[in-house]
């Protein structure tokens, strides 16, 4: 499996605790702590990506290619 990064962002909250959003991906997360937040919105994104790779496969037929692209090379 190959680890990925993702760029999230804190803040605190009006009713208390924090908010964590994903950058890269539509989803938010909660916790009371920076630490709690932290560990919502890994799961979040874990599950965000299980449904959509579940979602991306069904139906495909054909043999699986992986493609690797340089975003930042001008």
């Amino acid at each position: 499996m190959t680890a990925h990064k993702f760029t999230a962002f804190y803040r605190t909250s009006r009713e208390g605790g924090f908010v964590v959003k994903c950058l890269e991906l539509p989803v938010a997360s909660q916790g009371e702590t920076r630490e709690e937040a932290l560990a919502n919105i890994k799961g979040a994104i874990e599950g965000y990506l299980e449904a959509k790779t579940k979602l991306l496969y069904c139906g495909v037929e054909g043999e699986k290619v992986d493609v690797a692209i340089d975003l930042f090379k001008v």
